[in-house]
């Protein structure tokens, strides 16, 4: 698939002037900081130096007060609290998170997380049904909510007050709840909204405890927690979440939390080794997820919560053996659905792409989608039955928001809810044609070309002479990487393999590569499933290269190498 290379917009050069004398660091680098709308030394000392200090004063979340003294009410009186959340990674770390916090000075909850297949996303009147039936007054909902307007009026007949922590982007309606916290609220004007659901219920802790005095301790020490939904749930890291993830990727490198040392052990990540975002999405996040869309989210809670190593190791097996199975129906499906499409030329000719198959699993229709976006590269929904009803997942490509093309197909739905770039729908299964041909009516008309090729993001353009030690521990502070701080991507122009050059890899479908743009500076790269690309470059015709910059660790020697992302041969 051809991709295109894009350069991010040349910074004015009195800027970079000023703050390379303000720094003294190299140029490009001082590039990288201006991208990210660091201008002077005080704000690089910020972004360079973490500082739990820079958390925001929770109170400045709209309803926090009303949610905190309902909370204290609740305390004071020993009510029942039940505390709620979504069946992936961010809600069941929400619970975990605020089940653990309150664990530790009140004993009278209890959590909740809704059945993926009998109850769906969100609240749900089953869930309501339960909190009354076991005399629950209070509920706490995590990382859902926010659109529950018909949900928390049926519980306030049953005498159930909600608190709702969410962070999805607010109806026109807000739910008649006791409290709701969501930054995205148009009425909040909470100076960073891009907090993950976890991240919210974080912000609940935090003020409960500075409402109260409460050891910061207790409130620091589940930070990981929140790391984990900030990478699995794909928000920004920037603001406040890189502050949170910065610390919180420390915690997990010595955990004490008995479940995520038996889950770091079963992906194989050694205790004490530094730990990156990209180990939270790909080891961590999906083993936690698998719970929730194999059997049940309340496992991966459990898991969470226990202090017990030895149960904690038996609740981590389960979550692990989910986990296989979740991999092979992903791939199972996903082989299926790219069948469908490359065995129809009318299906590979839209703009969109919209499956439908009832024997589909659910857990899985998310991933799915994921998948066929990597592939075909142009927003796409999966869906598959549930309870008489199409259910399933959308995923977008950059730069197009996916919710307001299926907003503006909703008449045809039952439910839907979302981000930008991912979303989940209802519909009846009679509904499901002319959705389809609604929503690629509705992306054609607003998709451009250049949004169906896949960018890829180039911070800038640099000679391999650039690439030292000193740059790569500057560049190294950069981190937590992830949206909206992604790991700074260069291109090397006019470059020529040398003879160490090759394929590796089974069945050579790989590229190990050595090469050098001046003769005298020569660097390693390797390029997963590009070997194609070595019949041509290794005749020293030249080429220019699109990389990060990683460490590599071989036989107890560091050595800086490339991540080839692309390869562009010169004409």
């Amino acid at each position: 698939m051809n991709k295109n290379w894009k350069l991010r917009e040349p910074i004015n050069k009195e800027q970079v002037n000023k703050l390379q004398k303000e720094l003294n660091i190299n140029e490009f680098l001082v590039n990288l900081l201006l991208q990210r709308e660091v201008t002077n030394f005080d704000e690089a000392k910020t972004f360079f130096r973490p500082s739990l200090e820079q958390l925001h004063n929770p109170f400045l979340l709209k309803d926090m007060d009303k949610a905190i003294e309902r909370l204290e009410n609740a305390i004071s009186y020993k009510e029942k609290i039940l505390i709620y959340g979504d069946y992936d990674v961010d809600g069941t770390t929400s619970v975990a998170l605020v089940y653990t916090f309150l664990k530790t000075f009140y004993n009278n909850l209890d959590f909740y997380i809704p059945d993926r297949y009998k109850e769906g996303y969100g609240i749900s009147t089953l869930g309501i049904d339960y909190a009354a039936e076991n005399n629950f007054s209070l509920i706490i909902a995590l990382d859902c909510g926010i659109k529950a307007i018909e949900q928390v009026k049926y519980a306030r007949e049953k005498n159930i007050d909600f608190i709702i922590c969410d962070h999805h982007t607010a109806g026109e309606i807000i739910p008649d709840a006791v409290a709701v916290i969501d930054a995205k609220r148009p009425d909040c004007n909470y100076p960073y909204d891009e907090l993950s659901g976890c991240g919210v219920g974080f912000k609940l802790a935090q003020a409960y405890t500075e409402k109260n005095n409460l050891d910061k301790k207790n409130l620091y020490n589940l930070l990981e927690l929140v790391t984990i939904s900030i990478a699995s749930d794909i928000v920004a890291i920037t603001g406040e979440n890189r502050v949170l993830a910065h610390f919180g990727l420390i915690q997990i490198q010595n955990t004490k939390n008995e479940g995520l040392k038996v889950l770091k052990k079963i992906a194989k990540i050694e205790e004490g080794k530094p730990l990156s975002i990209s180990d939270c999405v790909f080891k961590i996040g999906p083993r936690i997820n698998a719970a929730g869309r194999i059997k049940s989210g309340k496992e991966a809670v459990e898991l969470l919560i226990e202090n017990d190593a030895k149960k904690a190791e038996e609740f981590a097996k389960k979550i692990d053996e989910h986990n296989i199975t979740r991999k092979n129906l992903d791939q199972s499906i996903t082989q299926e659905a790219l069948e469908k499409i490359n065995n129809n030329t009318e299906l590979q000719d839209k703009k969109t792409t919209v499956l439908f198959n009832s024997e589909w699993h659910k857990g899985v229709v998310g991933i799915v989608a994921s998948r066929l976006t990597e592939n075909y590269y142009r927003p796409t929904i999966i869906l598959t039955e549930s309870k008489g009803m199409l259910t399933g997942s959308a995923r977008s490509v950059e730069g197009f928001n996916v919710y307001n093309a299926i907003n503006a197909c909703n008449y045809l739905l039952e439910g839907f809810g979302g981000h930008k770039y991912a979303a989940g729908l209802t519909m009846k299964k009679e509904n499901f044609e002319k959705f389809a041909e609604e929503f690629e009516k509705e992306v054609s008309k607003n998709i451009t070309d250049e949004q169906l090729i896949p960018n890829i993001n180039v911070d800038n353009v640099i000679t391999l002479k650039e690439i030292t030690q000193k740059f790569y521990r500057i560049l190294k502070q950069f981190s937590p990487f992830g949206p909206q701080n992604m790991t700074p991507i260069f291109v090397s122009k006019n470059v020529v393999a040398t003879g160490n050059s090759r394929t590796v890899g089974s069945d050579h479908s790989h590229l190990k590569l050595e090469i050098t743009d001046d003769g005298e500076t020569y660097i390693s790269g390797i390029g997963f499933s590009m070997g194609h690309f070595y019949d041509k470059i290794k005749t020293g015709q030249p080429f220019d290269i699109c990389y990060s910059i990683v460490e590599n660790e071989f036989r107890n020697k560091t050595n800086l190498q490339m991540m080839i992302r692309d390869i562009k041969i010169r004409n």
